[in-house]
């Protein structure tokens, strides 16, 4: 049966059509069992899109702003040890360049060894318990980073913070996607992705100001940034236990009549998120199994791994351009900034075309051209330039990557395992961020250079393009009814728990 759709480009079919192979009365009960009942029924289509429009909006204040503090935490507190490299780290430690990033690199196996995990806790212990207890326990390796006296005691430290810090990025995005509906996601991900530019913009200033507490207590200037944001991210997450709330089936904000439209809104855009489901292996293998958790891996990687060398050594390649310590903090402000309001420009694109593809692929270019400027420059200036393109190139398009393999998984567990997994194996690569801008290769750090503009081409814009073309011959397979015969002898409630698989399910191009 061929399948009404306004486009292949990632809509999903309307609550009015039909799921393949079952009779009209059959689909009703399909979309609406498990509800609650509908407090706006009997009112008119006009006023139902105002409540929704009021709910939308209700969501978004309780949810999206403390949830983007707490990843500019995080994302300051992974990366300000780029700032306190030019504020003397290195040197007062008696650390080599190999060394310096052995720090680096440490952080980012525990981070990625733990994430895939953090999902399944995060279920089963509850945002609001799981979340907070995390931030603690990483603001406190972050202050006692501040009173390490050798390259052991950073190494120790910055292991603890990437298994404390591992469960948050995944967790959030995983926890969004089960408020939100596909066509809705996109850029609340991205304005809460936005707080990494934000942290870089913030960090380097703050760093620029703390460093001037040099001698304080005997304690150098790199040191109060450690210990100062640590404390910081203590207090905040203290709080968190009364500012994060749970998934909506028992979100304590929410009332009796706003719990029933949220989970409706979540069944009407064919999601299960809404229904409590049972830990299962079958999720894991599902996530395992399927191609596009691998292919988004990959994605992913291409251009999370350019984010964390743009990240960790943007301060020190606007240092060796021959600015001090203090201007190279400063000047790494601008670039951030502009990506900020960038990521959240095409977060909302990519939500009102469902072209998540495409912006991938065209946005990644400007990282190509930015990376190709600073590898080929012998100007100080070309080379800031190129820069700003850089973080154009790159922080949208890991909002979006995200937005998209959660648009295209469906299945509570499946897609926190798969969201897990993609973010996961991308910050493995952060290993590779950490090494590939050694001392030896100032002032240019051309062999850096080089690999991330060959991570942004082979995996960023060339996954992006597989992905978008496998993804668009589903989904003209699938419209054309094609794939139908795999729901055949199955009923409403099989049907339904197949997820992204089920023959209905249109994939987000």
């Amino acid at each position: 049966m061929k399948h009404a759709s306004d486009s292949d480009s990632g809509r999903s079919p309307s609550d009015d059509e039909k799921i393949t192979g079952v009779e009209k009365g059959e689909v009703e009960t399909a979309h609406h069992s498990h509800l609650p009942p509908d407090p706006d029924a009997g009112l008119s289509a006009e006023e139902r899109a105002r409540i929704d429009k009021k709910l939308l909006w209700y969501l978004d204040i309780k949810l999206i702003p403390w949830l983007c503090l707490l990843y500019l935490i995080s994302f300051l507190d992974r990366t300000n040890i780029g700032n306190a490299k030019i504020a003397g780290l290195p040197e007062d430690l008696g650390m080599t360049g190999p060394q310096y990033n052995a720090c680096l690199t440490i952080f980012f196996v525990s981070y990625s060894v733990f994430e895939p995990l953090t999902n399944i806790l995060l279920k089963r212990l509850r945002p609001r318990i799981f979340l907070p207890i995390i931030m603690i326990l990483w603001g406190i390796c972050m202050t006692f980073m501040g009173f390490v006296k050798n390259y052991n005691g950073l190494m120790a430290a910055r292991w603890f913070l990437g298994l404390t810090e591992a469960g948050l990025f995944p967790g959030i995005n995983f926890y969004l996607s089960t408020w939100y509906k596909r066509s809705e996601f996109g850029i609340r991900a991205a304005i809460f992705f936005s707080a990494a530019a934000v942290s870089g913009s913030f960090g380097g200033l703050l760093a620029a100001a703390i460093s001037k507490m040099d001698g304080v207590g005997n304690l150098p200037g790199w040191a109060w940034i450690f210990i100062l944001e640590g404390i910081a991210t203590v207090v905040v997450g203290i709080i968190s236990f009364w500012m994060v709330h749970d998934f909506p089936d028992d979100a304590r904000f929410l009332s009796d009549a706003d719990r029933a439209r949220v989970l409706r809104r979540l069944k009407a855009d064919k999601q299960a998120s809404a229904d409590g489901e049972d830990l299962k292996m079958s999720y894991v293998w599902a996530s395992v199994k399927d191609w596009k958790t691998w292919l988004s891996a990959v994605i992913y990687m291409g251009c999370v791994s350019p984010l964390y060398a743009f990240s960790l050594f943007l301060p020190s390649i606007i240092n060796e351009l021959g600015y001090s310590s203090v201007q190279a903090q400063l000047l790494s402000v601008p670039p951030y900034a502009v990506a900020c309001v960038f990521t959240i420009f095409i977060g909302w694109l990519a939500d009102r075309t469902h072209q998540r593809g495409l912006c991938n692929i065209f946005v990644s270019l400007l990282g190509v051209l930015g990376f190709a400027m600073l590898l080929g420059s012998n100007s100080g200036g070309l080379s800031y330039a190129g820069t700003f393109l850089a973080a154009l190139g790159i922080y949208p398009c890991i909002a979006n990557t995200i937005s998209w393999t959660s648009n295209n998984t469906e299945g509570v567990y499946k897609r926190g395992v798969t969201v897990g997994f993609v973010i996961g194996w991308g910050n493995l690569n952060g290993v590779v961020s950490s090494n590939i801008y050694r001392a030896k290769d100032a002032p240019r750090y051309r062999p850096g250079h080089g690999v991330v503009l060959a991570y942004l081409t082979l995996f960023l814009t060339g996954g992006s393009i597989a992905q978008h073309i496998l993804l668009k011959r589903e989904n003209k397979k699938r419209l054309a009814g094609k794939q139908d015969h795999w729901i055949e002898g199955k009923n409403e409630q099989e049907i339904e728990a197949m997820g992204d698989v089920r023959p209905d399910f249109i994939y987000t191009i």
